[in-house]
């Protein structure tokens, strides 16, 4: 009998990743993809250059078949998963009508305003890149939150009318929508050949890509967390109602019909703030590390390694993407001194997003009164133990990751799992498709001192923000 396999697409802020999994959650063979750089037309607009989207998916799809080695006709699902938030407007043939928003664009946060004659439908990441492998005008109810006249409690298009004047967007300019686990429809063959992925295949729904990544991690119950490490970089949790009147918490719609998930408040460029610093040190830094036969990033942490916990107290302030009601924010890093290296930036960045997220983590769990005793760790930053350690330290709360640290993909498999008929319930492909790989325990003199720092990290912006709104009214 021959292996059945499942295939995750997993769209990004920055790359598409498509890979293949085994009945078991194994990766069998994956291939990757860059989006081109954001279009900036002017301050606030982030839009992606011509048909990246779908571009980026038919390259590393193609890549990811070229690279298996059973037959496409044991693959028995596509999970799909694209970057939520993210808007695209379409024209009668459901193409590109104009340039898709970034969800960094200001407009995505606006009723949408019917300007251009040419749109004749509004769809989120996923209905676009449902619509290019299908040929079916649907999209998964788990992508739609925050500006769409969505009903939280029953998964589908509002019946208020009021719901689509608030949003700016008649009902017949809208997909309809299918819960997570459905089946969108099936590989066409003009997408088969774009692709290279079978055709004739189902792709199944998923949710919005932090509830994918959730599923992926196994983030269940109510006493663990994911902390998902993205370009944007939240802490979740999964939920069993759709809560209302929240201050820290932001409830969304799960991968599993009938839950929901619990966001914290995000970093808006959380590991992209990494990136950018292993960036700007040119390509002299790439080339030395090469040399080394290592990745920049791995140098970088090894020189973290060699700093004090508390990076001799320089601090980081992570607004190098501040929320549009505080755009005179901007990125902080306070308290240089001779002492302080390459090494310390990077840990001082590092310590930023854990000393970031523990605010963020505990403001939700006191509000909806749970205690956490266990932290899941998934995206690139997950596989440096030096980040994994920092985390566990400043939570104080023993930290693992997974076997597979991209758990998008992972996530998007195991939807396309259950509807395959692989798994018989959510739960039992979560068991059979997800293992932990390593565990770190808090170290008891860390946390002491990162219990210092805490108040003092927290304190900083109350002490510059006056300063960034005058320095804002020169430069923006």
């Amino acid at each position: 009998m021959s292996e059945q396999y499942i295939l995750g697409i997993d769209e990004g802020s920055q790359s598409a990743k498509i890979q293949i999994f085994d009945t078991k959650g194994n990766i069998v063979c994956e291939g990757k993809h860059p989006l081109k750089p954001y279009d900036l037309p002017k301050p606030g607009y982030v839009e992606h250059p011509g048909d990246d989207w779908w571009e980026a998916i038919c390259a590393a799809g193609k890549k990811c078949m070229a690279a298996f080695k059973g037959d496409p006709k044991d693959i028995k699902g596509i999970g799909l998963c694209t970057i939520r938030y993210c808007r695209a407007y379409l024209d009668e043939n459901c193409m590109l009508a104009q340039p898709a928003l970034s969800w960094m664009d200001v407009r995505v946060s606006a009723p949408y305003v019917h300007e251009n004659p040419k749109v004749r439908y509004i769809v989120a990441s996923s209905g676009y890149i449902t619509f290019r492998l299908t040929g079916e005008k649907k999209d998964s109810a788990g992508i739609y939150e925050g500006g769409w006249p969505v009903d939280v409690d029953t998964w589908d298009w509002s019946e208020d009318p009021a719901a689509y004047e608030e949003c700016g967007m008649p009902r017949d300019m809208l997909f309809d929508l299918v819960k997570p686990g459905d089946i969108l429809g099936y590989v066409t063959d003009e997408a088969a050949e774009a692709t290279g992925f079978p055709a004739g295949v189902p792709v199944v729904a998923t949710a919005n890509d932090k509830a994918v990544e959730g599923l992926g991690t196994g983030c269940v119950g109510d006493d663990t967390v994911c902390l998902s490490l993205g370009t944007y970089t939240v802490a979740m949790m999964e939920g069993k109602e759709f809560l209302r009147d929240t201050e820290y918490t932001w409830p969304k719609f799960s991968c599993v019909p009938g839950k929901y998930l619990y966001d914290t408040w995000g970093i808006r460029r959380g590991m992209w703030t990494v990136s950018w610093f292993r960036d700007i040190l040119g390509d002299g830094y790439a080339a030395e590390a090469e040399a080394k036969g290592l990745a920049p990033e791995r140098m970088l942490d090894m020189e973290a390694e060699q700093v004090p916990v508390g990076s001799d107290g320089l601090m980081t302030v992570l607004d190098w993407l501040p929320w549009v009601d505080a755009r005179y924010k901007k990125g902080i890093m306070i308290g240089f001194d001779g002492r302080h290296t390459r090494g310390h930036i990077h840990r001082s960045i590092l310590e930023a997003v854990a000393l970031t997220l523990k605010k963020y983590i505990f403001d939700m769990t006191n509000e909806i009164g749970v205690d956490i005793k266990q932290v899941i760790v998934t995206g690139g930053g997950a596989s440096g133990d030096l980040f994994m350690q920092i985390i566990a330290d400043v939570l104080d709360i023993p930290t693992v990751r997974n076997e597979v640290s991209g758990a998008a993909g992972l996530g998007a498999a195991i939807c396309a799992a259950v509807a395959a008929g692989i798994y018989p319930t959510f739960d039992d492909a979560v068991s059979g498709m997800v293992r932990v790989s390593d565990r770190f325990e808090p170290i008891e003199e860390n946390v002491s001192l990162y219990n210092k720092v805490y108040p003092i990290y927290w304190d900083i912006t109350n002490h510059t923000d006056e300063i960034l709104k005058k320095t804002y009214e020169i430069f923006e």
